[in-house]
């Protein structure tokens, strides 16, 4: 799960950077929904592995989990928010 794991970050850092440095509300809400874009696709791989029990570990699964829940809350805030004040 930690070569996932970290493969999914890195990709989730580089769409979160590159929203940060758009050049319009539109390229920012773009990227975010990248961004958003992975943190579900990481989403559906925690909870396959769930189902599966493939990790052993619950208790790290359960927090990542909840940790993706979190994040994907916050990023459909975000572009919820910038799809606003662009109109």
């Amino acid at each position: 799960m930690s070569e996932i794991s970290c493969c999914r970050q890195e990709q989730l850092r580089y769409h979160h950077g590159e929203a940060q440095a758009a050049e319009s509300p539109a390229d920012f809400i773009h990227k975010m929904k990248m961004a958003l874009k992975e943190l579900r696709e990481s989403e559906r791989w925690l909870k396959l592995i769930q189902k599966t029990n493939l990790l052993t570990r619950q208790d790290a699964l359960l927090h990542a989990l909840d940790e993706t829940d979190q994040l994907i809350r916050i990023f459909v805030t975000s572009i919820a928010t910038a799809e606003a004040r662009k109109k």
